[in-house]
């Protein structure tokens, strides 16, 4: 080697190392392709468990439709027979409710899901008193509690000289609705509590039960549409699984964060945050509009352009007023209003042809500031009421219309 030629020693060098540099970035590359192919793996994997998840998801959600539609289809075709006795026909009719309130939970959850994820919920802040606003909780929930045989409580952590605050009213109460529903839903007996406490510039939320409680290895998975539909679970009950999906979103979209706590077999307990902010101001929207109403039966205009819901309306109205007019649409509403300035009520269907609710009311409020409107609508949106409010209506009620929330409802403006 040592009479090798200094030259050709030289160039042998040079190409050993520039083999060795070559050797290097192939195996940097192979290294690199490694990873990407991992990678690759991975999101395969990824794709394939997201698209196992979705058509569990999608064949929970037909379980839940399918479900109550059989109760409902089917015993309403039990109905017809004449035989019949008081009791069971009775029972039939109690099962096509129950079914009929279980498949619309199911649809506004679906639909609630499917506008956050399209971005088309907005927020409409106001001034509310929280203390108040639980309060009317405890009364919604507390019969249902006490049917189960559990005790339902609520703390406030503030006097109610102090509870004004500014949030979105319907967001901060479907929150609330969810994780009270399903506290309730999940405990067999015990106490459930919820309420709040100021903490600093926040107020911390928490709905507390002695239920079934949420294994370990589920709890990541409680807020997630698509992991929970998947879960086998000894204890699941009827339902969407949703409720927690959406209360997720509204927290977050309130500036917050929600986690929670729960011991398998001893109970599970849901914490969420919002800002604590104030305003001197409190807000109604539509307060201005609640005038004095006359002591005689009132005399209501029916807005709707679908006969089986104007059939609905005047079977449940026709004793409570001393006469009932009809508009097939928006346009015709107004007209009707203002050549009968003695209409004392409107029912104003939001979706109407040549004119819709919204800007029916709108007009009437031109020339009237004093007839009360109702809106009512199939849309059922988060915000709709708002929407409505701000339209110039009294007051708001969803489709199916419950006959007893809207005589209650016609009942305390006009009795």
């Amino acid at each position: 080697m040592n009479n090798f030629p200094q030259d050709s020693k030289r160039k042998l060098q040079a190409r050993v190392e520039q083999l060795l540099q070559q050797n290097k970035a192939l195996s940097a590359r192979l290294t690199e392709l490694e990873k990407a192919n991992r990678e690759l793996e991975r999101a395969k994997a990824k794709a394939e468990e997201s698209d196992r998840l979705k058509t569990a998801f999608l064949q929970n959600m037909s379980h839940e439709i399918r479900t109550p539609m059989n109760g409902i289809m089917g015993f309403t075709e039990l109905l017809s027979n004449p035989d019949l006795s008081d009791d069971e026909r009775q029972s039939y009719i109690n099962i096509v409710t129950k079914s009929g309130d279980r498949m619309l939970s199911t649809f506004n959850d679906l639909v609630e899901v499917s506008m956050i994820e399209t971005g088309n919920v907005t927020l409409h802040f106001s001034t509310i008193n929280l203390n108040g606003e639980l309060g009317d909780l405890y009364a919604d929930f507390n019969h249902e509690a006490r049917s189960k045989n559990l005790t339902l409580t609520f703390y406030s952590d503030l006097p109610d000289h102090k509870a004004n605050i500014y949030t979105d009213r319907e967001k901060l109460s479907a929150i609330l609705f969810h994780l009270i529903k399903n506290a309730i839903k999940y405990t067999l007996n015990g106490t459930i509590t919820f309420g709040y406490r100021k903490k600093d510039e926040w107020l911390e939320f928490y709905v507390e039960d002695h239920g079934v409680g949420i294994p370990a290895e589920r709890q990541q998975a409680v807020f997630d549409k698509f992991t929970q539909a998947d879960i086998e679970d000894k204890n699941a009950l009827e339902g969407s699984g949703l409720g927690l999906t959406v209360a997720k979103a509204y927290v977050e979209m309130l500036g917050g964060t929600i986690w929670m706590k729960s011991v398998e077999n001893k109970g599970s307990t849901f914490y969420f945050t919002i800002p604590f902010k104030t305003s001197g101001e409190a807000v109604d929207s539509g307060q201005n509009l609640r005038h004095p109403v006359p002591a005689r039966k009132p005399k209501i205009l029916i807005a709707e352009d679908e006969p089986y819901t104007k059939d609905y309306l005047t079977i449940i109205l026709q004793n409570m007023c001393s006469e009932i007019l009809y508009a097939d649409n928006g346009l015709d509403a107004v007209n009707a209003c203002r050549e009968n300035q003695d209409i004392d009520l409107v029912l104003m269907d939001i979706k109407m042809p040549q004119m819709n609710g919204y800007e029916a009311t709108r007009e009437i409020r031109k020339f009237n500031k004093d007839v009360v409107i109702i809106a009512q609508t199939a849309y059922a949106m988060s915000g709709d009421r708002q929407k409505a409010l701000e339209a110039g209506c009294n007051d708001y009620i969803s489709k199916p219309i419950n006959r007893d929330a809207l005589v209650t409802m016609i009942e305390e403006k006009f009795y």
